[in-house]
């Protein structure tokens, strides 16, 4: 068998199919799952801003903040497997923000084996690191919630609706494109079975297609959404609502930002 052609191999839409197992994993029954939504997506909001909020150089202050969701990812029962396949995907974003980092910033900041680091490569660790720990913070959120429960509270809490309709239609379309990829990955597959990716050549075609068929793919899901009644208003599903927040859960949301506040104030 001759070898294969130059192929972008690493576009693999099954990967990204695995979105709908988070809904799976929020069915789950540890102590973070039965922890109450309100503490968790506040605790996961505080978590965020304060990891954002360090300067650019400072990447040592970040670090203890791994600790958070190093800490819920077992007691969750998450598998590190499933994190790190949906990490992978969002990390190209900033990475492509901070490699500008590398080129303009060239002022030597630190000495390492004689080697100078640059600000510009500081800074560009800094960016990847806060992603990494946004990302990573959310998904767990996500994984030990559910879309439709964050949903409702966001609801409780007076988001607009606008803005929770938004939230739920991009989320839940992402499987609907994850399977229209994999759809025309599997029938590219077919139709040249001695490669094993997509060639180069080819991947303009196939984006647009892709893109074709998802604006094809999203009128008909909101003609559906329409016929049944579609009015543009957030209705929150009645069935598996929590109940109010007791004692425990303010003692443990309360016990969870002070120790992020106080990292943060010690960095």
């Amino acid at each position: 068998m001759r070898r294969p052609d130059s192929a972008f191999s690493a576009f693999k839409p099954e990967r990204v199919s695995g979105l709908k197992a988070l809904e799976l994993m929020a069915e789950g029954d540890t102590v973070i799952h039965r922890v109450h939504t309100f503490v968790k997506l506040t605790a996961t909001i505080v978590y965020v801003v304060v990891v954002i909020s360090f300067g650019r150089y400072d990447i040592g202050g970040l670090l203890p903040y791994f600790l958070y969701p190093a800490i819920l990812t077992p007691l969750s029962d998450t598998p590190w497997r499933a994190v790190w396949r949906r990490l992978l995907p969002a990390l190209p974003f900033p990475l492509l923000g901070g490699v500008s980092n590398i080129i303009f910033d060239k002022a030597p900041m630190i000495m390492i084996g004689g080697v100078a680091l640059t600000g510009g490569v500081i800074s560009f660790a800094s960016i990847m690191i806060k992603a990494l720990l946004s990302v990573w913070a959310v998904l767990l959120l996500v994984a030990t919630t559910g879309v439709s429960e964050l949903s409702r509270q966001l609801s409780a809490l007076g988001v607009p609706d606008a803005a929770i309709v938004q939230f739920n239609l991009t989320y839940r379309y992402l499987a609907v494109l994850a399977d229209e990829a994999r759809a025309m990955y599997e029938s590219y597959i077919l139709r040249s079975a001695d490669i094993r990716g997509i060639r180069v050549r080819d991947m303009g075609a196939f984006v647009g297609t892709l893109l074709l068929r998802s604006i094809d793919r999203a009128e008909r899901v909101y003609a559906a959404m329409k016929c049944r009644g579609f009015s543009g208003s957030y209705l929150a599903p009645a069935h598996g609502a929590r109940g109010k927040i007791g004692a425990p859960d303010l003692l443990c949301l309360f016990a969870v930002c002070a120790a992020i506040i106080i990292l943060r104030c010690l960095s």
